[in-house]
């Protein structure tokens, strides 16, 4: 079964910077897409940012300029780095990743544990 890793949460005061890292192992033939969702007390889960196949790059508006992704295929990992973080940032985080495995011939979408940010006014 896929599993998704996550890991880089913590706490960081408004300003400051933290980066996410998640990692997908097991059974994976290939990744088509890659990307970092959140979700904060009583709101929806949200896209913050995604890398799909062809390095085409989607952020939410409220992320642009601030945050990056950025992906090591040879390691099947995926990284957010967050940088001049806002209070309004605080939720918690997590992977998602479109993957086929060696074991179907299709796509899945799966998703990580989540990690909690939270920024301190």
């Amino acid at each position: 079964q896929v599993q998704l890793v996550e890991s880089g949460g913590g706490l960081v005061q408004a300003g400051g910077s933290l980066r996410l890292s998640c990692a997908a192992s097991r059974s994976i033939f290939s990744i088509n897409r890659m990307g970092w969702y959140r979700q904060a007390p009583g709101n929806k889960r949200e896209l913050v940012a995604e890398m799909a196949s062809g390095n085409r790059l989607n952020y939410a508006d409220s992320v642009k300029g601030r945050f990056t992704i950025s992906r090591d295929n040879a390691k099947n990992t995926v990284y957010l780095q967050m940088n001049n973080l806002k209070p309004e940032d605080t939720a918690v985080y997590y992977c998602n990743a479109a993957i086929i495995t060696t074991y179907a011939p299709y796509e899945n979408t799966y998703w990580g544990q989540g990690t909690q940010v939270t920024v301190s006014s």
